[in-house]
């Protein structure tokens, strides 16, 4: 087997590597509607990936009755009740789980010697609340994890990629893969110049979905990245 290209491999979390169900989009309904603001799926989906704060906004500045400006303290207002029903949530409820094979797909990347990387439109707060709850933090599988909350920009700028390549020693985008399951995702992939961007098509978005952005491959689940990843063809000297 020839070595592979890619040394980092960047995964995003929910919908990606954690079971959702529409959970996110779901919180975001109920958070917006205890606040007497309607809206719909799709209209969060358009959204997904995002950091949270910004997609609150984006969602405020898209209704009919939207003010010139939405005052930032409405969006941290409605973040704040978003937050506490996701992170009750990812600690407590039963059908919080990994996507089948997301651990087995990290030990296998790991086993051939590819960094793992988790990053997220999720505050910390949330992210840790969930590798608690799967295990992760204890299974030496994770490199880095960053969140929306810890770059200057989130989703669908690179920032993400690149403080996930800063915190494990890769200077080179095209030594990575970056891996989602929204448009965003692959937006931030495409603009860290990552080697590959790959879209996982059994989360938020389905394969026809995603095809109209920037992407290297489109997958139907993160146990098909071995097989991609590990059998890749070395550069060329």
């Amino acid at each position: 087997m020839a070595a592979s290209p890619v040394r980092l491999v960047i995964f995003d979390m929910a919908g990606t590597t954690v079971h959702d169900e529409d959970f996110v989009n779901v919180a975001f309904r109920a958070a917006l509607s205890e606040n007497g603001i309607a809206v719909t799926r799709d209209e969060v989906n358009a959204v997904m990936g995002y950091p949270k704060p910004l997609a609150i906004r984006r969602l405020l500045e898209r209704r009919a009755d939207a003010p010139a400006a939405v005052s930032d303290e409405a969006v941290h207002r409605l973040h704040e009740a978003f937050l506490h029903r996701m992170n009750a949530f990812y600690a407590t409820d039963p059908a919080v789980r990994e996507i089948e094979g997301a651990t087995a797909t990290f030990r296998r990347l790991k086993e051939a010697g590819l960094r793992i990387a988790l990053d997220t439109g999720f505050s910390r707060s949330t992210a840790n609340v969930i590798i608690h709850r799967l295990g992760w933090d204890a299974a030496g599988l994770l490199d880095a994890t960053v969140t929306s909350d810890e770059v200057e920009r989130g989703r669908p700028h690179p920032d993400l990629a690149l403080r996930c390549m800063a915190l494990t020693g890769i200077t080179d985008p095209t030594e990575v893969a970056k891996v989602g399951d929204t448009p965003s995702d692959l937006q931030e992939g495409t603009a860290a110049g990552c080697r590959y961007v790959i879209g996982v098509t059994n989360g938020s978005h389905t394969a026809e979905e995603l095809r109209p952005y920037p992407h290297t491959h489109l997958v139907s689940s993160i146990t098909d990245l071995p097989a991609l990843l590990l059998d890749a063809p070395a550069p060329s000297t």
